[in-house]
């Protein structure tokens, strides 16, 4: 009976939720089987944040929230970790659907901070695991090479999108607007067998690209633009625009961290784009697609219960 107790107690977890990502905590604390409690966030006037977790926790817990906004949560991430070691968490995970600061992997320019290795070295400090979706890595193979924790996961959201495409839409036409999206289009397409391209880009600057569409047929397809982050959206925005031109019954877009600043989905119906479908990795009016099976996935690897 004692034995038994203690083991409990060893293995007891809870999911914390940030209050700018509570639905979607509250479901992958219900998927995985486990507690759930919100982390209590208070903004002072002067921007600081005043966090507050559950008085009691137990030895584990799972920090669970996306990075989106990066600058302010990853304060407030590094205020809850620590205090969830000093109220006696002895095993923190992270779960963050949208994982911040992955693209700058070198210094381009003489002086530029590596931010990719700066921000890894800031969570390892504290979390000894990380499961998030589709990280954003260039000349990085491995997670754990950008966040170096004891267990580092890359989880797809691919199997997921698949399956909204397969009840959604009528053998589309998959299109990756670069050379960087071929791995999510094609992991997209397997499925069902699906037919896909891939476009060319040049970046002229932030805000310019130059896009060379591949050798297909696009008039009267449904065309469904595939690619794991939009941010401001010039790239879909210049693929969608020359699509356009070639007469498709319909151009979509499905992606997997909606950030969608500085007017990019204006830009995108303007270019023609009918759909928009997002995951929840980040919280927007686009989600359509759910992701905590894929994540209480990654949990259980770690907790089989």
């Amino acid at each position: 009976m004692g034995l038994t107790t203690e083991r409990s107690r060893e293995e007891a977890a809870i999911v914390l939720g940030f209050p700018t990502y509570r639905e979607p905590a509250q479901r992958l604390a219900q998927r995985a089987g486990l507690d759930y409690d919100d982390i209590v966030i208070h903004s002072f006037p002067d921007n600081e944040s005043l966090v507050r977790l559950p008085k009691h926790l137990p030895p584990r817990v799972i920090l669970c929230g996306s990075l989106d906004d990066a600058n302010r949560r990853l304060i407030e991430l590094e205020l809850a970790a620590a205090t969830a070691v000093q109220l006696g968490a002895e095993h923190l995970t992270l779960v963050a659907p949208y994982l911040c600061y992955m693209r700058q992997d070198i210094a381009f320019n003489p002086g530029e901070s590596v931010s990719q290795r700066i921000i890894g070295d800031l969570l390892a400090r504290h979390f000894d695991t990380l499961i998030t979706v589709d990280p954003h890595l260039h000349r990085t193979s491995d997670l754990s090479d950008a966040v170096p924790v004891r267990r580092a996961l890359a989880t797809s959201a691919a199997p997921a999108m698949a399956a909204w495409l397969a009840s959604h839409a009528q053998r589309p036409l998959l299109l990756g607007p670069d050379e960087e999206s071929a791995q999510w289009v094609s992991a997209i397409a397997a499925p069902d067998g699906l037919e896909f391209g891939v476009a060319c880009k040049q970046r002229l600057g932030d805000r310019e690209v130059r896009i060379e569409l591949p050798a297909m047929t696009f008039a009267d397809r449904q065309i469904v633009l595939v690619d794991d982050i939009v941010s401001t959206g010039h790239t879909l925005t210049e693929t969608a625009r020359q699509l356009s031109a070639h007469g498709p019954a319909s151009i979509s877009v499905l992606v997997t961290h909606a950030l969608f600043v500085d007017g990019a989905l204006a830009r995108l119906r303007a270019a023609g784009v009918d759909v928009i479908c997002s995951t929840d990795s980040v919280l927007h009016p686009s989600n359509q697609i759910h992701l905590d099976a894929i994540l209480a996935a990654g949990l259980r690897e770690e907790w089989p219960r």
